[in-house]
């Protein structure tokens, strides 16, 4: 079983779960180990799931004991996990600090999508968005989106299997990119979890400068546009006046260039702001020439957003509207409401609401519990 967050406070241990190959290897060098020994330790973690060293059997005796002197294998711990009433599972991870961040599992009849988070906070400051109110607290290590991984899917258990990553969670990805990658080349490299790069997506509200970085690391790209024009889009997206639309729309061209694969344009659907068919219409032109898919979502409702969600009958409009126009749309189902899961609630919302809160008719119950865990430990 792994470990839960470190208390030591020991600088000089590293996280297994932030090294790549190379970096394991070096580190074995400069001990005066063989190369070799880190394909071992990775085998023995990744495809055994053993992470006390006492138990890997192929390493000596001295080996195992002296591993343990630069080596530790914590994970983020599990604050609270819950669970929807359609399947979706939510968890609540504590990293240290006194921060914490959310994830989530996302079933459907052929897949298990994992949103992960990559930032306590963000700051992008998206109208729309549960995450923003929050303002950015600090960004995740490599160690900590990887350990979100091994949680969720160490909770699933071998009978299910995650098939699916998404970078949709807390926090603006390509505002953390050098540790969002180094998590991706980790999961996805043979000797870490083995996981194929074009089931990861990395999810942007338009770093354009950054956007490069999904193509040459081969993973998929999903842009939240959430407006059909500079103005609509700079009134609930601040980001699109430092990277207006033609800028990014560039971007999204060169991704294709690059990968020849297509972009996911995510729509969110505000009543009265996006939702209108006027709108859709000038969304499609916007993004016509571009080969994509757009997903439109209706605007899941949180405390203090301003913002209402269109009725079931205009979203339905739209998402004729688009399809009639040529465009291939998708209508995103709502997953996880009952447990404020769904797109766009995520927090850290102990901090904020440790009782209780009342989301779309469903009571949401948290006891100071949770936050007394929190609080007393040593961290």
């Amino acid at each position: 079983m792994n470990s839960e967050i470190s208390t030591s406070g020991n600088q000089s241990l590293k996280n297994f779960y932030a090294l790549n190959l190379t970096d394991l290897e070096s580190i074995f060098k400069a001990h005066g180990k063989e190369k070799f020994r880190a394909q071992q330790l990775f085998k023995w973690v990744y495809e055994k799931r053993v992470t006390d060293p006492e138990l890997m059997t192929n390493l000596s005796k001295d080996f195992r004991k002296e591993l343990q002197r630069y080596i530790e294998f914590s994970l983020p711990a599990v604050v609270s996990h819950l669970k929807s009433v359609d399947g979706t599972q939510k968890f609540l991870f504590d990293i240290g600090d006194n921060k914490t961040v959310e994830a989530v599992l996302i079933p459907s009849e052929d897949r298990m999508t994992l949103c992960l988070s990559s930032e306590v906070g963000c700051n992008m400051a998206c109208k729309f968005c549960f995450t923003g109110k929050q303002k950015l607290q600090r960004r995740l290590k490599a160690e900590e989106i990887v350990g979100q991984f091994v949680r969720a899917q160490d909770i699933l258990g071998a009978e299910q299997r995650i098939t699916n990553i998404v970078f949709m969670g807390m926090g603006e990805p390509l505002d953390n990119s050098d540790e969002v990658f180094k998590a991706i080349e980790i999961i996805h490299s043979p000797w870490g979890m083995n996981f194929s790069r074009r089931r990861v997506t990395v999810s942007t509200s338009g770093i354009v400068p950054e956007m490069w970085k999904v193509a040459h690391n081969k993973v998929r790209l999903a842009v939240s546009l959430n407006g059909y024009d500079d103005e609509s889009r700079s009134h609930v997206m601040p980001i699109n006046k430092k990277y207006p639309l033609k800028e990014l729309m560039d971007a999204c061209h060169e991704y294709v260039n690059q990968t020849k694969d297509r972009v996911t344009f995510e729509y969110v659907l505000l009543k009265g702001i996006t939702d209108q068919l006027e709108h859709v219409r000038k969304l499609y032109q916007l993004t016509k020439n571009i080969p994509c898919k757009i997903n439109i979502i209706p605007f899941n409702e949180h405390p203090g957003s301003g913002f209402e969600r269109p009725s079931d009958s205009q979203i339905l409009k739209v998402q004729n509207e688009l399809m009639n126009l040529g465009a291939h749309v998708l209508l995103r189902r709502t997953m996880g409401r009952d447990i404020f899961a769904a797109c766009g609630q995520l927090r850290s919302e102990y901090e904020n609401h440790p009782q209780q809160m009342d989301v779309s008719n469903s009571r949401l119950t948290r006891t100071l519990h949770l936050k007394k865990q929190v609080d007393s430990k040593s961290i």
